[in-house]
């Protein structure tokens, strides 16, 4: 790759989704305009160096400078920024991601991912640890469409792959610090050298705390706040025989209230009952309505641990890379499904998880005139445990019973009124009720790969993949009977009194009566297999200039629903055809990247809360088939020395193509509700020489369309009229300020606001109480973030 090229790459890389630095630390903003001979340009999108416009796949990449201008913390807080991809953080434990259409949204550890995560090589699953703080990140790579190849099983609809810095044998050193309004504090810091000849180490720190930007109006308990920290510490040794060592332990912990739930019932001054069946036109504005909670100890937390080895051997006639990965997590997350302060509208649920996952994969690559390949083998493994645990008090299942119509009045209330008439001092009344569904899954996945770039003429390259996969899974449920020690010792006397108890199933489970699991563990045992392929045809007219034409497969093994004993699924999978081109324009100082595609998608697996009236809701996993057309556009613009812009827009038509709803409709050739457009740009402006440094201003927009209806909409409050609005369009301007010494230590001073114009949206209507209890509450968007930065490297 020419100088001049090269230049032109690293000068885009402010806001580029066409490149990234290799193997340094991130270098300042006017370093990236000025200094295009320090580094090349490169990504791993295909398990080979390669210059990103020569990839013949849709893809982004951000970069470290790219997640310091917009001050991220994580994938959730660039959402937006990254068009075709959306990232929800409000459960980091419990995270979703939808990518071109296609929804993480089942939090059960029955199912897979159709979207894989990857850190340093090492698949990080769904759940735990699929949302970490951004820790040493030099760059993070989002390929779009199927990646089944090289990827393996969980990326039918995509990959986004986290790389960190390597360590090196320069003594370096970064610190970093943020303050900003609601009490956020940021830190993050590095340390970098040699150890011993031959021994290179890192160490990186973060920190991200805040007081949070919503208040419980009688607690005062602040919620929205932030409360993790990460370490990670690297050593890399340069062994004999042209052999790398490569040793990463990262850890993070955290800490933090869990998301809050804004009640929007127009309730009646207590003890009176919400109104039944709710009506949404009733409804309180979420933005205007109080904060109220009396979860019993609400947390969600994580303890997360990893440990990678990378082992890389150079032979004369290819390159042998070895990747170990050990991944451990605790999490807890117990959070309020009521909106209220109520004793009798009380219900709150607990996701408790335990996992352990262990990933082998070698792989052997190789360059030549003839062809570029890569060929491997692959072992995954994990065993988890959830505890899906639902909470009330007697008060609330007497609501139930009342709101339902299935006992008017309650059984425990009157019981106790009646009890003390008789002079028997015992209460029912505010005793605790728990049930839980414990799940055991152990999963194990063997598979082989190879992939060949077949260079069949000057300006034409055929790529051909597969991947051979097996996948076996274990799987148990467990429902044991209700625990309410307090309620059957009340019962209990009452019996010894001779004290007349109704008829009542008082034992009998309400959110999870499966009489199949509830003596003893229901276990299945499945396997599955599968062959994937991708074929790429691209063709080079000229050096700056790439048409291609692909055809890809994706697979996703089969699973099973978590809070349902015994039923279980069919692999997902899809078939994608992609035409794009890759291009360069005006002495490299324009790139234009665009892309069409067509997936079909069968055996698609998504969560959906069944809500009959009368019963504990429960989340279920639905099957549907989906197709979508879809285009990706990027534009990045060199306009002077100084000025960069940037332009990334995704359009999308997905429909169900087979799909019978939970409610009995046929949802066939309705949208899935992914909306049609998302767009992001902005620009960044450099002016040289100001105060013996350099001054580099920010500005950037995300904008995501409103969600699409269908005829299920109204039923899960997506589509509805209210006194506010639900499901339309977002929009979000940051901007920063930062100016960059000239010093021999370089020092950063920035100023930045996320959400400037302070945009506020109702992100989401739950509905998981209101048909037993009718209290359905809302979240809401973050206001403005603002706030000043101290940085150096050393």
């Amino acid at each position: 790759m020419s100088i001049r090229r090269q230049s032109i790459y690293l000068s885009l890389l402010g806001w580029c989704a066409g490149g990234i630095a290799a193997a340094a630390d991130a270098p300042t903003a006017a370093e990236f305009v000025d200094s295009g001979e320090l580094m090349t340009v490169t990504v791993t999108a295909q398990h080979r160096t390669e210059v990103s416009q020569d990839v013949p796949i849709t893809l982004q990449v951000v970069n470290a400078v790219q997640i310091d201008k917009l001050a991220a913390t994580d994938l959730a807080s660039m959402s937006g920024y990254i068009p075709g991809l959306q990232v929800s953080g409000d459960q980091p434990t419990q995270p979703g991601y939808t990518l071109r259409g296609i929804s993480v949204s089942d939090f059960g550890i029955g199912t897979d991912s159709p979207i894989g995560i990857y850190q340093d090589g090492v698949y990080a699953g769904k759940t735990g640890g699929a949302l970490l703080l951004f820790n040493d990140v030099q760059r993070i790579e989002v390929l779009k469409g199927p990646q089944g190849t090289l990827f393996g099983r969980n990326s039918a609809a995509g990959a986004i792959s986290v790389i960190s810095n390597e360590p090196t044998d320069v003594l370096s050193a970064d610190a970093k610090a943020r303050w900003g309004n609601y009490g956020s504090q940021y830190y993050e810091g590095m340390v970098n050298g040699q150890i011993a000849p031959g021994l290179d180490g890192r160490v990186s720190f973060v920190s991200n705390r805040s007081k949070g930007w919503l208040q419980d109006a009688e607690t005062g308990v602040r919620y929205e706040r932030d409360g993790d920290w990460g370490v990670r510490a690297q050593l890399l040794w340069h062994g004999p025989a042209d052999t790398n060592f490569r040793v990463i332990y990262e850890h993070e912990n955290l800490a933090q209230p869990p998301r809050p739930a804004i009640g929007i019932a127009n309730l009646p001054p207590a003890p009176g009952l919400p109104p039944y069946p709710t009506d949404p036109a009733n409804w309180l504005s979420p933005f205007q309505a109080p904060l109220l909670s009396d979860t019993v100890n609400p947390r969600e937390s994580r303890t997360y641990d990893g440990v990678t080895l990378r082992i890389e051997h150079s032979f004369s006639f290819g390159d042998l890379t070895s990747i170990s990965g050990y991944r451990h997590f605790n999490t807890y997350n117990r959070e309020e499904q009521d909106g209220t302060n109520r004793i009798y509208l009380y219900f709150d649920d607990v996701n408790i998880e335990q996992n352990k996952s262990f990933t082998q994969e070698i792989s052997l690559g190789s360059k030549s005139a003839l062809a570029d390949w890569v060929t491997g083998v692959s072992y995954y493994y994990d065993d988890a445990h959830q505890d899906s645990q639902v909470n009330l008090y007697t008060d609330s299942i007497d609501t139930l019973l009342t709101q339902t119509q299935l006992l008017p009045g309650g059984i425990y209330g009157p019981i106790s009124q009646a009890a003390a008439e008789f002079g028997i001092p015992v209460n029912l009344l505010g005793n605790t009720w728990q049930e839980n569904m414990y799940n055991h899954g152990y999963s194990r996945a063997l598979a082989a790969y190879a992939d060949v770039i077949w260079h069949i003429a000057p300006k034409w390259n055929l790529t051909t993949g597969i991947r051979f996969t097996h996948d076996e899974k274990d799987f148990s449920w467990y429902s044991p009977t209700r625990t309410a020690n307090e309620l059957d010792a009340g019962l209990a006397e009452l019996a010894a009194l001779g004290f007349p108890l109704p008829p009542f199933p008082y034992t009998q489970n309400i959110a999870f009566n499966f009489a199949a699991s509830l003596n003893a563990p229901l276990r299945y045992n499945d396997s599955w297999n599968d062959t994937s392929p991708r074929v790429v045809l691209d063709f080079k007219p000229q050096d700056n200039l790439m048409y291609y034409l692909s055809y890809a497969k994706g697979y996703q093994a089969g699973g099973y629903n978590a809070l349902s004993p015994g039923a279980k699924y069919n692999p997902e999978k899809v078939n994608n055809y992609e035409l794009g081109m890759k291009s360069e324009y005006f002495d490299h100082k324009l790139l234009v990247n665009a892309s069409a595609y067509y997936y079909d998608y069968t055996n698609l697996q998504n969560l959906y809360l069944q809500n009959p009236a009368g019963e504990i809701p429960s989340y279920q996993v639905t099957i549907s088939d989906v197709h979508a057309w879809g285009a990706d556009l990027e534009t990045h613009w060199q306009a002077t020395e100084g000025l960069r812009l940037n332009l990334i827009a995704t359009y999308i038509d997905s429909t169900y193509k087979d799909f019978l709803s939970p409610t009995g409709r046929d949802l066939s050739g309705q949208a899935t509700g992914v909306p049609f457009w998302q767009i992001a740009g902005g620009l960044d402006y450099v002016v040289h020489d100001v105060i013996n440094g350099d001054v580099d201003f920010t500005l950037q927009d995300a904008y995501v369309g409103p969600g699409r209806c269908n005829a299920d909409s109204p039923d899960n409050y997506g589509c509805l009229t209210t006194p506010f609005k639900t499901n339309e369009a977002t929009n979000r301007t940051d901007v920063r300020l930062a100016w960059v010494s000239h010093s021999r230590v370089p020092v950063t001073v920035a100023v930045f606001a996320n959400n400037v114009f302070d945009k506020r949206y109702v992100t989401g209507v739950q509905n998981i109480s209101v048909q037993t209890l009718g209290t359905p509450f809302a979240s809401v968007s973050a206001p403005r973030f603002w706030g000043v930065e101290l940085g150096a490297h050393f």
